[in-house]
């Protein structure tokens, strides 16, 4: 990215801006959440108290010598950033941080009784056992016997969307706001992903996934699809370590998502058989890379994860918080192409996001101006519209 102009990194100091509303106001509704979804004992109240505190007016405290991450934490910046105030940081790294004092506070990290256990879990699990996740599984249905070709783009709107997805739907872009004043769509580079996943089959498909729950089903469904129409010979299916960002999933959240989908009926269950095959032989591996929980940029990433994508046909990075990675979470000008700011990627990248931040590039000057005069700026964050790019 060195040919690349620069952008002022994105920070959560200002009031009033979306990032310093999801540290004032989301971060404690999540404490809060979390405390009422389990019966912790006095001393994770405690820290959970202090955790919303910390949250109003705090400091960043290095770990404590004891912590199991503290050296890597150190190399992300801990030292650096000791002292200084969580608004007053880079906000992708102050939001990794409140995560990981969280799982601190309700003692995911051990030892004890409540050593790995998700805080998260019991909101996963309900969106996946919904009567919503059963309706879309059954439109699965509606697809068997289409062309292969159709069935493909609705599963990748279908992951696109993620939780918005009606999976026996639309069969192409179109059906994607085409009433609206600006398509719902704001870039699509469909075409060249197809390209890259083409036949004969590419060798190595990477999905870096985003949430559990109904967005990590139709990913899956999709990567099915494509090991078992020969578009692709294997997947790996890049997962958090820990639990983080709420709904980001792990090798669990996999779990529960196949064996929600071998306990359905219809296609569905032969997804999900194919799924568990396909786990069970290899086309499908997991990778849980420590980095993946980081508050860092794609840009830094250790040598072994890039070889893992350097590998790849295509990294296909799915949601709003990967992308920031990808793009460095930076106040680009929407304009900035995408190309140029994923240059340093070690292989062709995909980015299939639903806009949930203030973070964009790849638009085109026609597409910028009449989302801003539609929306203002609303269209950044409301999650209203999507993307597929692509650098090849």
């Amino acid at each position: 990215m060195s040919d690349t102009p620069t952008a002022p990194v994105i920070v959560p100091d200002e009031p009033g801006t979306f990032p310093h509303g999801v540290l004032a106001e989301r971060h404690p509704a999540i404490v809060r959440q979390v405390r009422e979804a389990f019966p912790y004992e006095p001393a994770q109240h405690r820290a959970l108290d202090a955790l919303l505190a910390d949250c109003a007016t705090g400091t960043i405290e290095p770990l404590p010598a004891g912590a199991h991450d503290r050296e890597r934490w150190r190399a992300w910046g801990m030292d650096t950033y000791a002292g200084r105030s969580w608004y007053d940081v880079p906000w992708l790294w102050s939001e990794s941080w409140f995560y990981r004092r969280l799982l601190d506070a309700v003692g995911y990290f051990g030892p004890g009784p409540w050593q790995g256990d998700d805080p998260f879990r019991p909101s996963k699990l309900a969106e996946l056992g919904s009567p919503a996740t059963d309706e879309e599984l059954a439109a699965l249905d509606d697809l068997t016997g289409r062309p292969e070709d159709e069935q493909a783009a609705a599963l990748l709107h279908g992951s696109l969307w993620g939780n918005r997805a009606d999976l026996g739907f639309r069969l192409s872009a179109e059906g994607a706001g085409e009433s609206a004043a600006v398509p719902a769509l704001v870039a699509d580079d469909t075409e060249r992903l197809w390209t890259l996943l083409g036949t004969p089959a590419a060798d190595t498909l990477c999905l870096v996934a985003d949430n559990a729950g109904r967005e990590l089903v139709p990913d899956l469904l999709l990567i099915a699809h494509l090991l078992a129409h020969g578009r692709i010979g294997r997947a790996v299916l890049h997962v958090k370590p820990y639990p983080y960002y709420v709904s980001d999933a792990t090798t669990a959240d996999v779990v529960d998502a196949v064996r929600r989908l071998t306990g359905a009926e219809g296609a569905a269950a032969a997804y999900g058989r194919g799924l568990w095959a396909a786990l069970s032989d290899g086309r499908l591996t997991l990778r849980a890379h420590p980095f993946s929980c980081s508050p860092l940029p794609y840009t830094e990433m250790p040598d072994d994860l890039r070889a893992d994508f350097a590998a790849a046909a295509v990294t296909v990075v799915k949601g709003d918080l990967n992308y920031r990675r990808l793009v460095e979470d930076r106040y680009w000008p929407p304009t900035t192409p995408f190309a140029d700011v994923t240059r340093y990627f070690p292989g062709p990248v995909a980015a299939l996001r639903t806009l949930k931040s203030d973070v964009i590039t790849g638009l085109t000057a026609g597409t910028e101006a009449a989302l801003t005069a539609a929306e203002e700026q609303r269209w950044r964050t409301s999650g209203t519209h999507a993307l597929i790019q692509v650098r090849t």
